[in-house]
């Protein structure tokens, strides 16, 4: 499999590279484009796979990013087979005292990036009739307090997923998403340094534990490969089982709440 990941230096898109490397879901010999803005993890990483890996250094709010990405995986892998579009930020703020510079940047690299690397790779796609998996979130489906613009933008990668789909399919291309529910990865962990905090995210979630970054990762090499070879246009949510529980805080099964 020859793919682009962005966002690989750590987290979910170096779970991706390295979940593929192991074999499970994908056999065979594989190229690595990982694509990132932190150099020296990047470099950390593409060390591991040796010539078959090279590193973008990129930041996705770039403007000629799509392109960067596209010239990049015909010069080092003749094409692509696979894209996992993963990069993405947070940043807290309600819609009321969120900064317009903080919402711009937010959907310029959480969901026009997407948009132009899909544009920009279609062509490769096409040739290889391969597949698209872009990370959106849990928050793309529920509004989450004080992330307002973080939400709305994950939710527009939903349904630019499903017009990709929609759009391509006749040229042999699927496209997907994941959703990730709670995740324990780099960009998160401060928030669930408190002992107390994070056991009641557990709590929260009916398989009571997090995400790590290899479990969303093998959902979207799962979707990327042959074993998902007649799905598209679905977003594939690997919360633990925690967006099934709304009904729970109805408080119905303890006499109380809807009826």
């Amino acid at each position: 499999m020859r793919i682009v990941i962005t966002g690989a230096a750590s987290g979910i898109g170096r779970a991706v590279a390295e979940q593929l490397q192991r074999g499970r879901l994908v056999p065979g010999e594989h190229r690595w484009l990982l694509v990132d803005r932190d150099a020296a993890n990047l470099d950390t990483v593409v060390g591991q796979f040796g010539s078959a890996a090279r590193a973008l250094v990129a930041d996705l709010a770039e403007d000629n990013i799509g392109d960067r990405i596209a010239e990049a995986a015909r010069e080092h892998m003749d094409g692509a087979d696979a894209v996992a579009s993963n990069a993405g930020i947070i940043a807290a703020g309600t819609l009321t005292t969120m900064t317009a510079a903080d919402y711009d940047r937010l959907f310029a690299i959480n969901t026009r990036a997407t948009w132009l690397i899909a544009k920009a790779l279609h062509p490769l796609l096409r040739a290889s009739r391969g597949a698209f998996v872009a990370t959106a979130s849990i928050s793309a489906h529920e509004p989450t307090p004080a992330l307002g613009a973080y939400s709305a933008s994950k939710a527009a990668v939903l349904m630019m997923v499903r017009q990709l789909a929609a759009e391509w399919g006749p040229d042999g291309i699927r496209v997907n998403s994941v959703s990730p529910g709670p995740t324990l990865t780099p960009m998160t962990a401060a928030g669930y340094a408190d002992p107390k905090r994070r056991a009641e995210r557990e709590a929260s979630i009916p398989l009571r534990k997090l995400a790590t970054p290899e479990d969303i990762a093998n959902a979207i090499l799962f979707l990327l490969s042959d074993l998902a070879g007649h799905v598209s246009g679905i977003d594939l949510l690997v919360d633990g089982g925690m967006s099934s529980m709304l009904m729970s805080a109805t408080g119905t099964g303890t006499g109380q709440g809807a009826r």
